[in-house]
């Protein structure tokens, strides 16, 4: 409860609790996003993991819907449920332990240190997803092996959902027996780059996803009826390690922190800023960042002329 009372305090007001947002808590980011649950991987595992989620309170359609989805709605309430569980077979889960280092004897590793407690172990997995950027660093200044990899960077596409249907269902768009649509599209650039969708959210909406003070990210989540106005989906590209104007290890995070705060500065220094609007004007765009608050009517907080280079 804590923790939603902070999401809907960024959501409706902007205020970032860094501790404690749509990134970081129980279910980390998967807790607050629409959970989509499909996966490239052929696996005879997949039918236990969905029945796991069902048993933890997810509806028993995801055990036989081709593309299942639990939905924004519910997926608290699930981690809440597979927490349960684990406590009931034995294990343990600690809150507000922010790992600040790592012990070892010089061969074998021996402990890990939070900010109030001291962790024996032999192995650990680190499971910090892509947001937990001080986990990070700490491993770098600890002289951790690691690889930069690359990623995929880009924006929200947004748009009715009614456009979606008609682009997908043509004249049966509306028909109450089919489901809101989705999309799929990918094409490749004439600098040998591709560009593709990604997270398609029916009925959905953007959401604000900062984690850092002074920065703006987005997501993207559907409810489990998705029966919200628009629809969205991330537009990305790839980007790989040669591509980071950073230097070091950490290039591509540090790439990632310059463009949220460049971000933030367009939205005026509001931590919920979500809508992007690009206007095409002859070779230069217009972009129009506009701050979006469910307790006032979205404006326009600040314009800027952005020139596209070959990249």
């Amino acid at each position: 409860q804590t923790r939603t009372r902070d999401v809907e305090a960024m959501r409706r007001q902007g205020i970032l609790n860094p501790e404690s947002n749509i990134q970081f808590g129980e279910g980390g980011a998967g807790a607050f996003s629409d959970g989509k649950l499909t996966t490239g991987v052929k696996n005879p595992r997949i039918p236990w993991v969905l029945e796991q989620l069902r048993e933890a309170g997810a509806p028993v359609d995801i055990t036989f819907d081709a593309k299942p989805h639990i939905g924004t709605d519910l997926l608290p309430g699930v981690c809440a449920g597979i927490r349960k569980k684990i406590l009931a077979l034995g294990g343990e889960v600690r809150f507000h332990q922010k790992l600040v280092g790592i012990e070892s004897d010089g061969k074998q590793l021996t402990a890990a240190v939070t900010e109030t407690d001291r962790l024996p172990c032999r192995r650990l997995i680190l499971a910090c997803g892509h947001s937990a950027r001080d986990t990070f660093e700490v491993l770098c200044k600890l002289s951790i092996p690691m690889t930069p990899k690359a990623f995929a960077m880009g924006v929200r596409i947004e748009h009715l959902q009614a456009d979606t249907d008609r682009a997908q269902y043509g004249a049966f768009a509306g028909h109450p027996n089919l489901p809101p649509a989705d999309y799929s599209l990918a094409a490749s650039l004439p600098n040998g780059r591709r560009c593709y969708t990604f997270c398609m959210c029916p009925g959905g909406e953007v959401v604000p996803a900062a984690s850092e003070p002074g920065r703006v990210c987005v997501n993207g989540a559907s409810p489990s009826k998705r029966n919200y106005v628009n629809s969205n989906a991330a537009l990305l590209a790839a980007v790989s390690p040669e591509d980071f104007p950073f230097d070091g290890i950490l290039g591509g995070m540090q790439w990632q922190r310059a463009i949220e705060e460049r971000a933030y500065e367009l939205a005026g220094g509001r931590h919920n800023a979500r809508r992007l609007e690009l206007r095409l004007v002859g070779k230069a765009a217009k972009l129009l960042l506009v701050v979006t608050d469910p307790a006032v009517k979205a404006d326009f907080m600040r314009g800027a002329i952005v020139k596209f280079g070959d990249r």
